[in-house]
């Protein structure tokens, strides 16, 4: 154990791999405004998903919370996952021409199912640190996948209103949040959970990575 907080460790440990999220054909094309809809729509449809386990582990965390402020910002959190991004996610939907029954029918692809099983699986039977790590890289990820695209973004782009969310001060402030409850979270945690923890973000920044890289090779089952 050292000084230095969980979140700078993990980071740090996963920089080549953060580079190579922020690099994705996905998103170089999102940025630039040239990403087919197809590719588009399929991540849409798959996050729209995603979002409903990542919106219960969160709440699952919040029952595991050490203090008061911690269930309350967690559960706000959920409750935002739950409320707001699928608020984002309707707009597309509504664009797309993607109907509710259409959305309900499409099944998860593999990666977003084996995601959705990870978090879920990990908020209920980890320990409150743990789980931190595994919801932390989604939020974090974002945020900075956000502001980078943000930055060289070619304009008109299709797709403003998703980086306009994600590169907004209100979701960095939320995402500075969560960091700060990880770090004291783990701050407290012994020699084994603080390497668990280190494992479930790692895994977590894994499945990112895969979730983009399947929505642009319009991943389904094999078989």
């Amino acid at each position: 154990m050292t000084d230095t907080p969980f979140s700078t460790d993990a980071w740090q440990r996963n920089a080549t791999l953060y580079e190579s999220i922020r690099t994705l054909p996905f998103n170089e094309e999102l940025a630039a405004g040239t990403l087919g809809e197809d590719r588009f729509r399929h991540y849409i449809v798959q996050d729209a998903h995603y979002l409903v386990a990542f919106g219960r582990a969160l709440a699952v965390a919040a029952g595991k919370a050490d203090g008061p402020e911690e269930v309350v910002q967690l559960a706000e959190a959920a409750r935002a996952v739950v409320v707001e991004e699928r608020a984002l996610h309707t707009e597309f939907f509504t664009r797309f021409g993607i109907a509710p029954q259409d959305f309900e029918a499409t099944p998860l692809t593999p990666v977003c199912h084996h995601y959705n099983s990870f978090l879920i699986a990990t908020a209920l039977a980890e320990p409150y640190p743990v789980a931190l790590a595994a919801i932390l890289p989604c939020f974090w990820v974002y945020a900075e996948v956000g502001k980078d695209i943000h930055a060289r973004a070619a304009s008109p782009n299709p797709y403003q209103a998703w980086i306009d969310t994600y590169a907004s001060e209100e979701f960095d402030e939320a995402v500075q949040g969560v960091i700060e409850t990880t770090d004291r979270a783990a701050a407290k945690a012994g020699a084994a959970t603080h390497a668990a923890m280190h494992g479930a973000f790692t895994d977590a920044m894994r499945l990112e990575w895969m979730f983009w890289d399947s929505a642009y090779r319009l991943a389904e089952w094999p078989a």
